[in-house]
């Protein structure tokens, strides 16, 4: 019960924190964070519907507001509000840009915060240390405003950053998500099955991710299509033209440009398959021989054997081999 008691006086004190930071957005010193949003097409209305607040460049500013309402320096340092110092506590985001990061009930469990300043030393985001409410593997920023959609149309899309996902809300793909600070996981995946429920009498659900064309996007889409096989059979990838995020995608061709990308996304299965062939000369013998040992692994880590020869027909297709020849390469990967 003390646990308990502890959980609800830290989810008050980041509610009021919220709006504290949310009214410094409007002051002076908070300029060069309405510059920043402005810059990227985001309105008044856009941040006040995602919560988007500032923290003063000041060492205490948060610390004092809180103390003035009651809690103790003891429930800021242990809800990562505050840090403690020699000379006491001392607020963790400091002239900073933030979005409040809530659970999928709407309470406000944590912060990412956007640098701002050149004199700041600190990373381009820092996020609320883990703490009794926030476990940075078991959090989605935007899932209390996209769990009506992800249920309605059964599809989530995972975006990379918070500026992302106002961008796509804003043009019309309700059902996006970031993860904060950390690779998409397990965990992740279990937030969205309890959103998604996955019923055999619905449509299957679809998950979505957008990725800049970078590797270590690839890498992450990958390393979710390992763990999860049966998820990753309703997964999707979504590579921009020229690399390009969510939110530079909607400011330079406009929201349509952000829906069209999600709509266009290709199986992860396919994407996989396609990053992995791109290596290789397919006009040549030897390149289209090398690119069939390269893929056969990813068609043998396939787990639902059912599936295995329709993909091993398709894949055959693409780098136009020998149905046959692809089927015993995937058989001997598996040895």
């Amino acid at each position: 019960d003390r646990l308990k008691g502890l959980r609800t006086r830290l989810v008050e004190a980041h509610k009021a924190a919220a709006q504290f930071y949310a009214e410094q957005l409007n002051g002076p010193d908070a300029e060069i964070g309405r510059k920043f949003l402005k810059e990227r097409d985001f309105d008044q209305a856009a941040a006040e519907h995602f919560g988007v607040g500032y923290a003063p460049n000041a060492w205490d500013g948060l610390t004092k507001y809180l103390r003035a309402k009651n809690f103790t320096d003891q429930e800021l340092i242990t809800g990562g509000l505050a840090v403690a110092g020699k000379r006491g506590p001392y607020d963790r985001f400091r002239g900073r840009l933030l979005w409040p990061i809530r659970d999928l009930s709407g309470e406000v469990v944590g912060f990412g915060a956007r640098k701002l300043r050149d004199d700041d030393e600190g990373p381009k985001y820092l996020n609320t240390p883990e703490t009794p409410l926030y476990k940075k593997s078991q959090v989605l920023y935007g899932v209390d405003l996209a769990r009506k959609e992800i249920s309605r149309s059964q599809q989530a899309v995972i975006v990379e950053g918070y500026t992302d996902v106002m961008a796509a809300h804003l043009s019309g793909v309700n059902g996006a998500v970031a993860t904060c600070g950390t690779a998409f996981g397990v965990d992740h995946i279990k937030i969205l099955r309890r959103i998604l429920r996955d019923e055999a009498d619905r449509a299957p659900a679809r998950v979505v991710f957008t990725f800049d064309g970078d590797a270590a996007g690839q890498k992450a889409a990958m390393k979710a299509f390992g763990e999860d096989q049966r998820w990753a059979a309703q997964s999707f990838v979504a590579v921009a033209p020229d690399g390009m995020d969510p939110c530079e995608l909607r400011q330079s061709k406009g929201p349509e440009a952000v829906k069209s990308l999600v709509d266009d996304a290709v199986p992860m299965f396919e994407f996989a398959v396609r990053t992995t062939v791109r290596r290789f000369d397919l006009e040549t013998a030897e390149g289209r021989v090398q690119a069939m040992k390269a893929v056969a692994p990813i068609i043998g880590a396939i787990r639902d054997t059912a599936l295995r020869p329709e993909y091993i027909r398709t894949v055959a297709g693409w780098l136009g081999v020998d149905i046959e020849q692809l089927r015993q390469e995937v058989v001997r990967a598996g040895r």
